[in-house]
């Protein structure tokens, strides 16, 4: 369960050092020479030899930047195989797509949730990819280059046969949520909106984890789960084949509600890698990459249009 925006840490497991700009990695892969074309969620990207000129001459000398990233952190970053090494998810492949086109290799290595950071500062790391809020405590220390922002959304039954659309719909309800989360805190706040429109408040059953609440939506205990707009999206997507759930989608909250900035953070000591990763990044949005890979994983609202660099809100 996503706890929510900011992200949480989970338990980082074991998984490859480095990673080929293309394709996953087995646990003797340890890179080799960038690959001119590479291609990620059915788009071709092509290396920019301006923009890999750009580099820093310490990353282009080691032809990688060095990624953390907490796994398994679904769908930003999984596991294509429980037990195996080679890595999927929204962070990884949009990794790879970057690396094509700056052409170097993006080596992802598995970091605590709350290392991850602290590792950037201590240059053990170049850049990290793993949901990371933008926010300008974290920005005192690495900078940001903004590729999503995304909130909370509303899991349903599939069909979504209790016409669910928006938080207002929840009133005088029975809704699912994980216990000490912003997804619940954002329920509380919003019982104040129903009282003031006259409607029952919502009956907030909370669970100790994100796949009970899931249990009781299958079951018909609550009729919908207030969950992360990218954990929602991943449900509805992939659970039994994606016949399971529905994800809510509020024309009003196209990213989620209180949705945040989410950024690739690159450590202060490297300002010209913010820069080439941002110019690179902007060239995925403009060809649409970004927008394929997130929709990939079921989320293609929390794409964003433009590559800002630290662009917190709070």
């Amino acid at each position: 369960m996503y706890i929510s925006v900011p992200r949480r840490g989970a338990t980082a497991v074991l998984a490859c050092a480095a990673l080929a700009v293309v394709s996953g990695c087995g646990a003797s892969d340890t890179g080799g020479e960038p690959a001119a074309v590479g291609r990620v969620a059915g788009v071709t990207v092509t290396r920019d030899a301006a923009l890999h000129e750009a580099l820093p001459e310490q990353i282009k000398k080691a032809g990688a930047v060095r990624v953390a990233t907490d796994v398994p952190y679904p769908p930003f970053a999984m596991f294509v195989t429980e037990g195996k090494e080679e890595l999927t998810g929204l962070d990884y492949d949009l990794g790879q797509a970057l690396g094509a086109k700056l052409g170097v290799r993006f080596a992802f290595t598995p970091t605590k949730f709350d290392g991850i950071v602290p590792a950037l500062q201590a240059g053990k790391f170049d850049a990290a990819m793993s949901a990371l809020t933008d926010n300008k405590e974290r920005q005192k220390v690495v900078d940001f280059v903004d590729y999503s922002r995304s909130g909370s959304g509303i899991l349903v039954a599939e069909g979504n046969p209790a016409k669910i659309s928006t938080l207002d719909d929840l009133c005088g309800r029975k809704v699912g949520v994980q216990a000490a989360t912003n997804q619940y805190k954002l329920l509380e706040a919003h019982q104040a909106t129903c009282r003031a429109v006259g409607r029952k408040v919502a009956d907030v059953q909370t669970f100790p984890k994100d796949s009970d609440a899931q249990l009781a939506l299958r079951s018909g205990k609550v009729i919908a789960e207030v969950v992360t707009k990218p954990a929602a999206g991943w449900s509805a997507k992939t659970a039994d084949g994606g016949k399971a759930f529905d994800l809510a989608e509020d024309p009003e909250a196209p990213a989620g509600y209180r949705a945040s900035p989410n950024g690739i953070a690159v450590g202060k000591r490297l300002p010209q890698l913010t820069d080439a990763i941002r110019r690179a990044l902007q060239a995925l949005i403009d060809d649409g990459t970004l927008t394929r890979i997130c929709d990939k994983y079921g989320v293609a609202s929390i794409a964003v249009k433009e590559a800002t660099k630290n662009a917190a809100v709070d």
